[in-house]
């Protein structure tokens, strides 16, 4: 049997919505004030959820330390407190929306989260980003259910 863990994370990050393929009316347009020249911030909640079995010897999915050293090394410490456009490699040419942000994370996670799972065969089922109270996306893994969007 499966059982889920999720742990959350907080970090703060700024980025501008803007991309040269549109004229600054369409950018405008598209993005509105997100689309402001010298960058708007947030300060989102992170969810990562991994599904395995429960390990008899530890009674555990995973090791909470391992997950939030993974998370911090992987995540927290590239993202808080940067300026997504400017200090991420990959959002210099995409644009740093919270959709490719989510999947930016799931990227960044699933291969260490799954070396590290060893032989119990865990899985990174999900990557929950809230950027505002009114906006959350996510990312779920292919296959990990029906009704489920793809990773």
């Amino acid at each position: 049997m499966m059982v889920y863990l999720t742990r959350r994370y907080r970090f703060s990050a700024g980025h501008r919505l803007h991309t040269e393929a549109l004229s600054p009316e369409e950018n405008l347009r598209v993005y509105g004030k997100c689309n402001n020249p010298n960058g708007h911030g947030h300060n989102y909640l992170l969810e990562v959820t991994v599904a395995g079995a429960i390990n008899a010897a530890t009674g555990m999915v995973f090791d909470l330390v391992k997950l939030d050293g993974i998370v911090a090394g992987r995540v927290l410490d590239k993202l808080d407190h940067k300026n997504l456009n400017l200090d991420m490699e990959n959002f210099r040419a995409k644009v740093p929306t919270t959709e490719n942000l989510c999947l930016e994370i799931y990227d960044l996670l699933r291969h260490p989260l799954e070396e590290a799972g060893g032989e119990g065969g865990l899985q990174l089922n999900r990557i929950r980003l809230e950027e505002t109270s009114l906006n959350s996306f996510e990312c779920v893994a292919e296959g990990a259910g029906a009704g489920k969007g793809k990773g």
